[in-house]
This record gives C-alpha cells, sequence and structure tokens, in this order.
C-alpha cells in the first residue's frame, strides 16, 4: 500500500484516497476479488488501475465502450502510464503490434471489449502473457434486470474458468440490490468481498418539471444557468433529438444530435466535437453516453421521462465529474409513461421481465411526483439513507405547496369508472371540463353527474392529477388499451371517502443566484481579477490538447485549473501540490504552467 500511495500522489496527482478506495486496492494488491459499486466521478477507475501498476503483469480492462478506451487509455499515456487498446479502430497490423507488447510484457493496461476477449484466440493469446488482474467496468451490464443489459458480458465467468489465480474486479456506479446479486451470480464472484460506496452526488443539483413547457422551458434553463456550458440533452425518440438540436441551433447554441439511426461518421464527428471543444451540447438518445469520461458536463437535461431510477441515475450522473456544481434537470408528461409501458409490453421479454420493469418504471414516477427532498428518494432506493433534506433539488429549494385534492381525486376516479375505464387522460378532462363534443354527446357522457364538475380547474391542472394518481399507484394507463386510465384496488378508500388525499400544487424552481453565471464564465467562483489567468490557462490547455490530438480536460481538467488559480505555484515542486498534476505532467508542462502564472501575478482587489 506505501507504493499505491506513491502512486497515488507522483503518478496521478492526488494525495488521499477517496471512498472504499483504500481497500479494494489492497484486496487486489492481496489478489482478492472485489464487486466495487461508486457513484460517477468517484474514482472508480483508480482502483484497478493503481494495483495494475503494483502488480506485476498486465491487467485486462473490460470495456463496453470505443469511445471510453479511447479515453482511458489516452488520459493513462499522459502520465506515463504504458498503455493500449484493441478494438475495431485498429488495423490487422497494429491489432497484432498490441497483442506482441502484451506477450513481451510491455503494457500496464490493456482495454478490450467483452465479446473481443471471450473468443478463443484471444483466451488463448492472454494464456502467453503475464496478467496482474481483470477488471470489468460498467458491471451493471450483465444483469438482464439493469438498464444496460449486454448478453456478451454474461460470458465473462469464462475468466475465472481460464485464469482461477488472476483477481478480478467488477465496478458499476448503479445497481440495486438484485442486479448486485447478479452480478456476483453470472461472473462467479461468489467470494468477492463487495464495496458499496455512497450513491450521493452532493454537487449535483436536481430538478424535475411537468412537460407543459417542452423546448422552450429547455431553453430557459440552459439561458439562466448554463449559456456556453457543455451539456447532454436526452430524448425519448430519434425524430425528437434531431428537432431538439435543430431548435436549439437556431437559438445560437452548439448543438449537435446523436442517435443510432445516423450515419456513423456523423456520430463519430459529434462524439469527437463534444470531447475536444467546449461548450458543446448533445440531443441523444440513450444510445450516447456509458463511457464518456468528459469530467467538465455542466449539465444534463432530460427532455421525457428514462426508463428506471438506475437509467436516470446513471444518465445524470454524467454531470459534475470533476465535483464541481453541475444541474440535472428534466421535463417529462404522462405520455412518457404511457410511451414506456407500452414498450415494455411490446417487448419479447418474458412475464416477470417485464413486471420487473414495470415496476421500476412507478419507482422512477414516485420520485418524479414526489413533495419531499428528491435525494433521499433516491439515495433510498439504491438502499442508502440520508439523514437529512440535501437542500440541493427543486423539493427542498423550492417546497411544493400541498392542498387537500380529496374531492378533485374523487371527481376523476368516478368519471373513470362512470365511463367504463375506457378512456384516456384528454377525453376524461374534457367531460370534467363539460365540453361540448360530438363525441362525448354520442356516447350519453355529456348526462354523467361528472360532467362539467370540474371546470374550475385547466387541462394542465387535471392532467396534473392524474399523474399523481398514477404515481400514487391509484389509477394506471393500461397500455393495452391505448392508455385507458383505469382504476386500482388502492382508489377505493379515496372514492368512499375514508381517505385523504394530498396533492402537490407545483411551483416554479428558484434559482439560487449563486448558480446563474455569464456566457463563459468558470464555475468555479473567482475575482475579475483572476479571469485574465484563468483564460490564459485554457488556452494553454486548449493548444496542448490539439498538438496532442487528446481531449482538454485529459491534459488538465477545471478543478486543477481552479487550484493553479488560488495557489498559484511558483516552482515545480509547488505544482506537484495541484490535484491532478504528477511527476509526468509536471516534467511535461510544467514549465509553460509556471510561465503562463508568472505572466500573471496576483492583483489585490482594491478596499
Amino acid at each position: 500500500m506505501q507504493r499505491a500511495q506513491e502512486i497515488l500522489e507522483k503518478t496521478f496527482g492526488y494525495d488521499a484516497f477517496r471512498f472504499d478506495q483504500a481497500d479494494i486496492i489492497k484486496t487486489l494488491i492481496d489478489g482478492g476479488d472485489v464487486l466495487a459499486l461508486m457513484p460517477t466521478g468517484g474514482g472508480k477507475s483508480l482502483t484497478y488501475q493503481i494495483p495494475a501498476l503494483v502488480r506485476k503483469g498486465c491487467a485486462i480492462v473490460v470495456s463496453p465502450l470505443i469511445a471510453l478506451m479511447q479515453d482511458q487509455v489516452a488520459a493513462l499515456k499522459q502520465v506515463g502510464v504504458k498503455a493500449a487498446f484493441l478494438n475495431s479502430t485498429l488495423s490487422q497490423e497494429q491489432g497484432f503490434e498490441v497483442l506482441q507488447n502484451l506477450r513481451d510484457g510491455k503494457l500496464d493496461l490493456l482495454y478490450i471489449a467483452p465479446e473481443r476477449l471471450v473468443n478463443d484466440y484471444m483466451l488463448d493469446q492472454l494464456r502467453y502473457a503475464d496478467l496482474s488482474l481483470f477488471a470489468i467496468d460498467e458491471a451493471h451490464c450483465v444483469s438482464q434486470w439493469g438498464h444496460d443489459f449486454r448478453p456478451e458480458y454474461r460470458r465473462l465467468s469464462v475468466l475465472h474458468d481460464h485464469f482461477p489465480d488472476v483477481p478480478r474486479i467488477a465496478v458499476t456506479a448503479t445497481a440495486d440490490e438484485r442486479t448486485r446479486e447478479e452480478i456476483i451470480q453470472q461472473l462467479a464472484l461468489g467470494q468477492a468481498k463487495t464495496f458499496i460506496s455512497s450513491f450521493d452526488r452532493p454537487n449535483i443539483r436536481y430538478t424535475i418539471t411537468e412537460g407543459n413547457g417542452g423546448r422552450n422551458a429547455l431553453a430557459k434553463f440552459i439561458e439562466s444557468e448554463h449559456q456556453g456550458d457543455a451539456g447532454i440533452v436526452y430524448c425519448l425518440s430519434r425524430k425528437k433529438v434531431e428537432e431538439t438540436a435543430s431548435w436549439l441551433s437556431k437559438q445560437g447554441h452548439n448543438a449537435l444530435p446523436y442517435h443510432a439511426g445516423l450515419d456513423p461518421q456523423v456520430r463519430q464527428d459529434a462524439q469527437e466535437r463534444f470531447l475536444r471543444e467546449d461548450g458543446i451540447i448533445i440531443c441523444a438518445t440513450i444510445a450516447f453516453g456509458m463511457g464518456i469520461d468528459k469530467p467538465d458536463v455542466r449539465f444534463v437535461a432530460h427532455m421525457n421521462l428514462p426508463k428506471s431510477i438506475e437509467s436516470y441515475y446513471q444518465e445524470t450522473g454524467r454531470a459534475g465529474r470533476d465535483g464541481l456544481p453541475a444541474n440535472v434537470w428534466m421535463s417529462y408528461g404522462l405520455q412518457d409513461v404511457i410511451q414506456l409501458r407500452s414498450w415494455v409490453e411490446d417487448s419479447d421479454a418474458g412475464e416477470e421481465h417485464k413486471r420487473v420493469q414495470a415496476h421500476k418504471l412507478d419507482a422512477l414516477l414516485g420520485l418524479c411526483e414526489q413533495s419531499d427532498c428528491r435525494r433521499i428518494a433516491l439515495l433510498g432506493y439504491f438502499g442508502e439513507t440520508l439523514e437529512e433534506p440535501c437542500g440541493n433539488c427543486d423539493n427542498c429549494l423550492s417546497p411544493p405547496e400541498m392542498y387537500d385534492g380529496t374531492v378533485d381525486a374523487q371527481k376523476l376516479l368516478s368519471t373513470v369508472y362512470r365511463t367504463g375505464q375506457m378512456f384516456g387522460v384528454g377525453y376524461l378532462v374534457d367531460i370534467l371540463k363539460g365540453k361540448e363534443d360530438d363525441r362525448i354527446k354520442r356516447n350519453g357522457h355529456d348526462q354523467l353527474k361528472v360532467f362539467g364538475m370540474g371546470d374550475d380547474k385547466t387541462n394542465p391542472q387535471w392532467s396534473r392529477i392524474v399523474r399523481q394518481l398514477v404515481a400514487g399507484g391509484y389509477v394506471y394507463a393500461d397500455v393495452e388499451s391505448y392508455g385507458a386510465i383505469k382504476l386500482t384496488d388502492k382508489c377505493r378508500p379515496v372514492l368512499r371517502g375514508e381517505q385523504t388525499l394530498m396533492l402537490r400544487i407545483p411551483v416554479k424552481a428558484k434559482l439560487s443566484p449563486a448558480r446563474k453565471r455569464k456566457s463563459n464564465r468558470p464555475v468555479f467562483n473567482l475575482s475579475e481579477t483572476d479571469k485574465p489567468l484563468y483564460d490564459a490557462l485554457k488556452t494553454l490547455r486548449t493548444n496542448l490538447s490539439k498538438a496532442g490530438n487528446v481531449p482538454p480536460y485529459v491534459i488538465f481538467g477545471d478543478a486543477t485549473l481552479e487550484e493553479l488559480i488560488t495557489f498559484r505555484p511558483d516552482t515545480g515542486d509547488a505544482l506537484l501540490m495541484i490535484t491532478g498534476i504528477g511527476e509526468t505532467k509536471r516534467d511535461r508542462y510544467g514549465k509553460m504552467l509556471l510561465e503562463v502564472i508568472a505572466q500573471h501575478p496576483k492583483v489585490e482587489a482594491a478596499e
């Protein structure tokens, strides 16, 4: 562990381990297996990269995406680690060279896709190599109950059969108890030590709003807090991805579409720009994001409801990986629920799998419609307790008003019952509003007692009530009946007046004045006198990234820039005290950094 501490400081530029890193690293160094759950941005990579440098041989890292492999290898080379990847971007000759380097002991880490790793040829090649460990990244992909299921991950159990003496670590940022059990079973990790760090990401602010505002609400969110920032906007369909990207571009933002239906080169170009340029917004389906190692994504927005809390946590976790303040924002409507339920029902999965997915969707809907701290509920889903409200979500910052909605709920439930549980939200609301409609008259529903009884509320208000009743389990949208609202047994006490039902009145989320930023300002708090140095360091970082053909954050992250400006080191040894600067980066970039800092002496603000 003394050697591990030296590598942490001298190679990676950090002075202390975080979360369970030290215990995980010690277990692997000692030859034990590990299952580790750590939050995005919590330093999962170091838990296997450091043991790979301590133990004899090469570590094999299972990575699901080409972008992740390339990012990790580029970052490792920047700090002087001998790393390589094997994927489809390499020519046959380049692939042979990587394998030869592996056999000759010239690599510390080799990144490889799961489907390539488990083929007979690759397994045979590994027998000629000295292996230090196997690291299985994004291990939740092994679970059929998870949100990123990949069948090829299940074949990774052969690693234990072929190399029983090589320690293995499976790491992920998202896995509920059922998924954790499946990871252990499918990867033969029965003897592994399990480490579960906190799922909390305190630097992230959570905001969830109703979907009536659509793109205008998204634009207001970006312009008020994230003008000029890098961000990701998730949409449910490819069409909506392209429409949203086009619309944001017309509003003056650098927005690009990304989904599986686009030409591969278009996708690649969009991803490269996102990684290498500042202020790019990617509008995407869930095809984008896993393995994206960009630490300075300042916001993630959802224009539709994700599939589950796991999906929501995974996708929102791509914001603020550097630990600096970030926002996640979601706008959703009942139509999202109907669409997602329809996809579950229409899938080829078994009935048990469909029930699990429906339950996960219900849990997410409950998170969206609750009135108290969202972080408490989010962490509670993963079995973690937060002792007090977080103070950094919309419900904490702008607590929703509640009212006795029992009578309104009774009106809606009665309308569902009296119309035979055969109609969708729009039709039910038209009845409550007393709309003069030929279809309503034809069905005789204008003669119902409830006709016109809800004229005191707007259509969006009634839609909001329906969503809360769905979230509470009093009604559900039956996808087999084209979204018809149907009653559950839970609604009976409400209809009979035996249960009071409190409903929320939405309020607009208040933006903290400290979080509003002008375009192109750093996310951390700097004085105006520090801005010239900040701009100069960013320019240097950009030039170095272009020269090295790597993303800017691989050179230095924003957190490193913040410390350089705050502490203004004036010697090479002082640079080693800055987070993210180890000996290799000091030797490679130190002279240039010190020159830039010297050219911008500290100016004391006038009293």
